[in-house]
């Protein structure tokens, strides 16, 4: 009994602590070295997406690539839909410099895009999206659509996870997963995952909310040098706000926050 209320002390005492970590990501962003905080990013002029074609790609625009094709059911018609990741292929986006991480940088945008099928035959876009993949703008930093991050289709929900890395900065990591489901007429936000992890610590946290049900649950799990390795454990907690998201609303992947005061 003392040993579960010492625990439970030990999260309410930091009942934000999950957060640590995500500030590694801001950290990240922030402390550019020099040579980055110059770099000049190209703007770009998204373009509009046609509102209905027959293929995959009859929505892909001049200058873009179809780097990411999925099908499956999100509107719960038996119909399969589509989900795209166009990214842009402009040379001009790929960016050289003296500093640290990787140069060239290629910093060309993706587009999230989603089209249903329609029983005619055919696909009518229902969602295009350029702000919840974050563009690529310092080298130190991957890009977090590579690697451990992607778009996926399950259960009839919409999911998709960023990851965090940095050659230089910030000893965190992190993996943001968001899941959507088509619902009111726009794909809702129904859940939030944060796994972090400390390189030089070993600590990891994490942070999961399901919308849907309106329950929060933290969990720490420190690194064996960590003075409050034994005091690793998980925190329950109910959404305060009834504020909900559509993907649309979130903007910038990395830099959403998912508790509204």
């Amino acid at each position: 009994m003392q040993d579960h209320q010492d625990a439970s002390r030990a999260m309410s005492a930091k009942p934000r602590k999950a957060w640590r970590l995500a500030a590694a990501w801001l950290a990240a962003i922030l402390a550019h070295d020099a040579t980055a905080q110059q770099l000049q990013i190209p703007e770009v002029i998204y373009p509009t997406l046609t509102a209905h074609a027959a293929t995959a790609q009859g929505f892909v625009p001049k200058g873009w690539k179809l780097e990411t094709l999925l099908k499956g059911d999100l509107d719960g018609d038996g119909r399969d839909d589509l989900v795209l990741v166009l990214h842009q292929q402009d040379p001009h986006n790929v960016v050289e410099h003296d500093g640290l991480g990787e140069s060239p940088l290629d910093t060309n945008p993706r587009m999230l895009a989603v089209a249903f099928a329609q029983p005619a035959g055919g696909y009518a876009l229902v969602l295009s999206n350029h702000d919840l993949i974050t563009r690529r703008d310092d080298p130190v930093l991957d890009d977090v659509f590579e690697g451990s991050g992607g778009v996926s289709i399950g259960h009839g929900t919409l999911q998709v996870a960023l990851h965090m890395w940095a050659s230089a900065g910030s000893w965190g990591t992190s993996m943001t997963s968001y899941t959507f489901r088509w619902q009111h007429g726009r794909f809702e936000l129904i859940g939030y995952d944060l796994q972090s992890y400390m390189r030089n610590s070993g600590d990891e946290e994490g942070l999961s909310i399901n919308y849907s049900t309106g329950k929060v649950k933290r969990w720490n799990k420190p690194g064996e040098a960590d003075p409050d390795a034994a005091k690793a454990g998980t925190h329950w907690e109910k959404l305060a706000s009834p504020k909900r998201w559509s993907l649309d609303e979130i903007g910038d992947g990395m830099g959403f926050q998912p508790l509204p005061q």
